[in-house]
């Protein structure tokens, strides 16, 4: 298993792994004879990404002791991500899924199977104080959260332990309704969660669905009033819009890509370059930047995190 000197770390982050199969053709999942196998997960793919920077990784969760959960460990293994807390669980399957392949820019289709899966029974008793402690920043998802109450009670506890330890955290809200009971609910449950991090990464509808609010700064005020430090807002193809808790605000631009090839994951990349830079001690907009820059080259390729580049690949961002 991958360990790191000393046993620190830069990031941990909690989240569920899932063997991902893509269509090799376009067209309806129905019709589709041959599918690629891939590795999927929103936090695993902010792993990945801050891995392939340098920064030393690490990825908590629960597999099943299956072929698939094997597999999201060789990945993690091969990406240099630390995952001596991932317990393989011998009572639950790891969770797969099926993705449509598409050649117009459009969304692509996702069928999920992860119900009752080895990564819904996370629970408190994952917490492990001298692994989380040894990180000096926590990243966590709005799919962890979604994946049940026992995983839900994870994230909490541990955002408040870590910022009790005063490290640094970060929140993608990442909404998956269908995972949850009601939208009040993951609202409030959301909501709750936002207001342990220092950073919150929204998109923009994701911002109107869990304030009620269609202005980016309503949306970030929103957040700033609860005590986050900083609320950066994905707005699309015109890039994303901050403001902080100091009162500086502003655009940046997206970067233009001419041939969109799947669109996933590129809120994923977002967060690996916003969280990077920032750790580095770069200012906000040099941060969003980065995000804006690896967010556009995630979608440019097949997969969820193939694109995620490497440091060299990044090049002056």
């Amino acid at each position: 298993m991958t360990t790191h000197e000393n046993g620190t770390l830069d990031v941990v982050t909690i989240g569920e792994a899932m063997a991902m199969f893509v269509a090799s053709e376009t067209g309806d999942l129905a019709s589709a004879q041959a599918f690629v196998k891939r590795i999927a997960g929103a936090e695993l793919n902010v792993a990945i990404g801050l891995a392939r920077l340098g920064l030393k990784t690490g990825w908590v969760s629960r597999v099943g002791n299956d072929s698939f959960g094997r597999y999201a460990c060789q990945q993690l293994e091969k990406e240099g991500v630390d995952h001596r807390q991932v317990t393989a669980d011998s009572r639950y399957p790891t969770g797969f899924q099926l993705k449509s392949r598409v050649d117009d820019g459009s969304d692509p289709v996702v069928e999920y199977f992860r119900k009752g899966s080895a990564a819904s029974h996370l629970s408190v008793e994952d917490f492990n104080r001298d692994y989380f402690g040894a990180a000096r920043h926590l990243h966590l998802s709005g799919v962890a959260a979604a994946l049940s109450d026992s995983s839900l009670a994870l994230l909490k506890y541990t955002a408040k332990e870590m910022r009790a330890m005063g490290k640094t955290i970060s929140f993608d809200p990442n909404l998956r309704p269908v995972l949850w009971r009601s939208e009040e609910e993951m609202r409030t449950q959301l909501n709750e969660l936002a207001a342990w991090a220092d950073w919150v990464l929204p998109g923009e509808k994701e911002g109107e669905i869990l304030t009620g609010y269609r202005q980016p700064e309503a949306i970030a005020d929103f957040y700033l009033d609860k005590g986050v430090k900083a609320v950066v807002i994905k707005t699309g193809c015109e890039g994303a819009w901050y403001k902080t808790a100091s009162g500086e605000k502003g655009q940046v631009e997206a970067i233009r890509v001419d041939n969109v090839v799947d669109t996933v994951g590129a809120g994923d990349g977002f967060a690996v370059g916003v969280i990077s830079a920032l750790l580095e001690g770069k200012s906000l907009p040099q941060a969003i930047r980065r995000g804006n820059k690896i967010g556009s080259l995630a979608i440019q390729v097949i997969g969820d995190s193939e694109g995620l580049p490497t440091r060299a690949q990044l090049g002056d961002y």
